[in-house]
């Protein structure tokens, strides 16, 4: 019966992984540039320049600049720089003014003049691809949605499979073509399966309003009235039409400071400035703690400084739900602990990864003797090949085009994300005309290159190399160049594996069957 069970799950992890796993590849891969994503930002949009912080004085250049040119609106956003992003955010809604009625401004933070940055979605490209898939609302969502869920199966169907995991974790045999593969994805499986576990639950506790919406259509009717509860959002205060003066913003920056020692501010918000029931909300950053904390808001009185309310405290059902949404999400973490995050999530990537080649490899063994593979075996080889390194260099020519578009070009953040796409296009097409060991090397070769000259190409365009990041003290600018230029060697290194020439396919089946060649020729 156990046996009976085990290769039940042991079908259902083989043939899940295989349907879905070229897509959990890519988000996977996207997902964990995301941890990065204020940094790759800054990387693709260098003419918003770093500062030292100061928030009371961003705040009185933010509120300055809106009293200039956004006094007629009804609401103001700002978001404060951060070690993270160097810029200065300020937004009001304007009818006439911009996508959905918002008009949204990046200011230097020392000088409170706009920044005309080239346009440019930078990381929140990756963040919003890995799970809306590029799919219109609410689509992607759910498909995105479905293979967390899929991942999850994986991994429980996993540890059942394999009754050794933490012995097979400690064995690891290079050169031995499938075993070697074999070992590798268990090793890396169970060194961050805790991670993985945690990951992929998350993923379905963040979107469970959008998959099991039934208790929440009965108790609210719509999505709208539970966040507004959820959150804590009050309906916008009504305009008197007597003009007062708003107060000094900064003023009330220091008054948080009193309630929150330390706290850092994600955004904030004013209602009706300039009117006498005008309203500011301090919000504070999600960087501040695990859970996302309702209760770390205060509401003033925008003409007067009183302070009107506070958050309502979480239930312990809520800060469960959004402590494993800031788990997610690592908001939180800090630069080591990013990095941490930024590995484990390279590792499941490969996971997949190794899966997926492992699949094909089993069955490419059966017909090693044979001039080609079979229609089915060279399909999925093909999907391989434009699901893992064909992302990888479309990945690399994003932010080849960041810096290539000329920067006044019309709609130059949708030009980033086509070039994307056209590249992984691109890779599928030469992955169909090139046989597949050459088409993996050749199309990592790429990558390599691609990656490997990409601080070159921003020290030549924007004067912000290595050499200008790093006595600047930049590290997010650096950490990019240099990041990217590891990943080129890597890639380097595994373009040369691939190019090497193949072996003889009697000794390829050979040490799959652990027998000599000699053994082969005569079965």
């Amino acid at each position: 019966m156990k046996e009976g069970l085990r290769q039940a799950m042991a079908w259902l992890h083989t043939w899940t992984g295989l349907i879905f796993g070229w897509l959990l590849f890519a988000i996977f891969l996207t997902g964990t540039l995301s941890y990065f994503k204020e940094e790759v930002s800054h990387w693709m949009q260098p003419e918003v320049r770093r500062h030292a912080l100061d928030a009371q004085a961003s705040l009185r250049l933010a509120q300055q600049y809106l009293e200039h040119n956004g006094a007629h609106s009804s609401t103001w956003m700002i978001r404060l720089p951060s070690e993270r992003d160097a810029g200065l955010t300020v937004g009001w809604r304007d009818p006439e003014g911009g996508r959905r009625g918002f008009v949204r401004k990046t200011l230097d933070a020392q000088t409170g003049q706009p920044v005309e940055a080239r346009d440019s979605r930078g990381g929140e490209f990756f963040y919003r691809f890995h799970f809306e898939l590029q799919m219109p609302y609410p689509w992607g969502r759910w498909l995105s949605t479905l293979c967390a869920f899929i991942m999850l199966l994986g991994l429980v169907t996993g540890i059942i499979t394999h009754k050794k995991i933490f012995k097979e974790f400690f064995t690891f045999r290079p050169g031995k073509g499938q075993r070697t593969w074999l070992d590798g994805h268990n090793a890396i499986g169970v060194l961050v399966l805790p991670f993985h576990l945690m990951i992929s639950y998350s993923s379905l506790v963040l979107f469970m309003y959008l998959v099991m919406p039934a208790s929440i259509m009965a108790s609210y009717g719509s999505s709208s009235g539970y966040f507004n509860d959820l959150f804590g959002r009050d309906d916008p205060p009504q305009v008197v039409n007597v003009a007062t003066p708003l107060v000094p913003l900064a003023s009330l920056y220091a008054k948080v400071q009193t309630q929150a020692p330390g706290a850092h501010m994600g955004f904030i918000q004013v209602q009706n400035a300039g009117d006498r029931n005008a309203r500011v909300t301090f919000t504070q950053s999600s960087a501040d703690s695990v859970p996302y904390r309702r209760s770390a808001n205060w509401t003033f009185d925008g003409a007067t400084g009183e302070l009107l309310s506070q958050g309502a405290p979480e239930s312990g059902a809520m800060m469960t739900a959004f402590s494993f949404a800031g788990l997610h999400m690592g908001n939180y973490a800090g630069p080591w602990l990013r990095w941490l995050y930024f590995a484990f999530g390279l590792a499941g990537t490969a996971v997949i990864g190794t899966g997926l080649v492992m699949w094909l490899g089993k069955r490419q063994l059966k017909h090693a003797k044979a001039q080609r593979l079979p229609g089915e075996l060279r399909l999925v080889e093909v999907l391989n090949i434009a699901s893992m390194s064909g992302l990888v260099v479309a990945v690399a020519g994003y932010f080849w085009a960041n810096r290539l578009l000329p920067v006044t070009l019309p709609g130059r953040a949708d030009w980033e994300i086509n070039t994307f796409f056209m590249i992984w296009l691109a890779a599928l097409a030469h992955a169909v005309l090139r046989p597949g060991r050459k088409a993996w090397g050749e199309q990592l070769a790429v990558g390599a290159a691609a990656f490997a000259l990409l601080p070159a190409l921003n020290a030549l365009s924007t004067g912000q190399g290595l050499n200008a990041s790093v006595p600047a003290g930049d590290w997010a600018m650096a950490g990019f160049d240099l990041t990217a230029l590891a990943c080129g060697v890597f890639l380097a290194w595994a373009a040369s594996r691939m190019l090497r020439p193949a072996k003889p396919a009697s000794q390829r089946a050979a040490k799959a069957a652990k027998v000599s060649p000699a053994m082969v020729e005569v079965k």
